[in-house]
């Protein structure tokens, strides 16, 4: 098994996006394709690596670019700037989300009619709203996801199967912000789940978190634990 990666070009619009694409090159047939949706730096290593794992486990793995070509922040204030005005415009937002996602399925390794999207931090409000939308896509994971729904956008019923994995002393996620998700989800007819890790914060899964008092630290077990839900969750929808 050898895992190859080569970049996508894409355009939603008149912008121009840039994802990564990940697949093991042993796998001679079309596979079920997961799009992973980046944190609120933009895509990056973090990322790709992510795809290259999910490329181990025999899916197809695109590396989505929702803030558009070259767009990547360094600092919490440049993150803070690219992030806000799709937080803020989540029609637009959705746009992006739903051209990365026909990105990944017009690629002649993925079965079209088997895909999922995972997502991290703000990559994980974007895989809750293409939920939201009623997208007819299997299912969505959220890695310690923003979970506030969009404003002004008609609710749809939701089909795709909805995991939620969340540190349960996340700031930006309070008990209160997860009790109105789980609601929101079990009006719109989702299937829905939550698993939620005691003493742990923001940003879990990056190895590289750690600023307490931003609430963003590392946790091992949390992580681990998460990654192990994923996969038995991709299992179960492309059974």
């Amino acid at each position: 098994m050898t895992i190859q990666t080569e970049i996508v070009q894409y355009t939603v619009g008149d912008a121009h996006y840039e994802g990564v694409i990940a697949w093991d090159d042993e796998l001679t047939t079309p596979r079920p394709g997961v799009m992973v949706c980046h944190a609120w730096a933009g895509q990056g290593d973090f990322e790709v690596e992510r795809c290259r794992t999910l490329a181990s486990l025999g899916y197809v793995a695109l590396a989505a670019d929702v803030y558009g070509k070259g767009a990547r922040g360094t600092t919490k204030e440049e993150n803070e700037r690219l992030m806000m005005p799709l937080v803020e415009d989540r029609g637009e937002l959705l746009a992006r989300l739903e051209g990365s996602l026909a990105a990944l399925r017009h690629d002649a390794r993925v079965d079209s009619k088997q895909t999922a999207a995972i997502g991290f931090c703000f990559g994980g409000l974007c895989v809750l709203d293409l939920a939201r939308s009623g997208a007819d896509i299997r299912g969505v994971a959220s890695f310690h996801g923003l979970l506030g729904r969009p404003e002004g956008l008609a609710a749809k019923r939701i089909r795709a199967k909805v995991l939620m994995l969340h540190g349960w002393d996340d700031p930006m996620a309070t008990p209160d912000d997860v009790l109105a998700v789980t609601k929101e989800f079990s009006e719109a007819g989702a299937d829905w789940q939550l698993h939620a890790y005691g003493g742990t914060v923001h940003a879990f899964t990056n190895p590289a978190a750690d600023d307490p008092d931003f609430g963003t630290v590392y946790d091992e077990r949390a992580d681990r634990r998460s990654s192990a839900a994923l996969e038995n969750f991709l299992n179960e929808l492309f059974a």
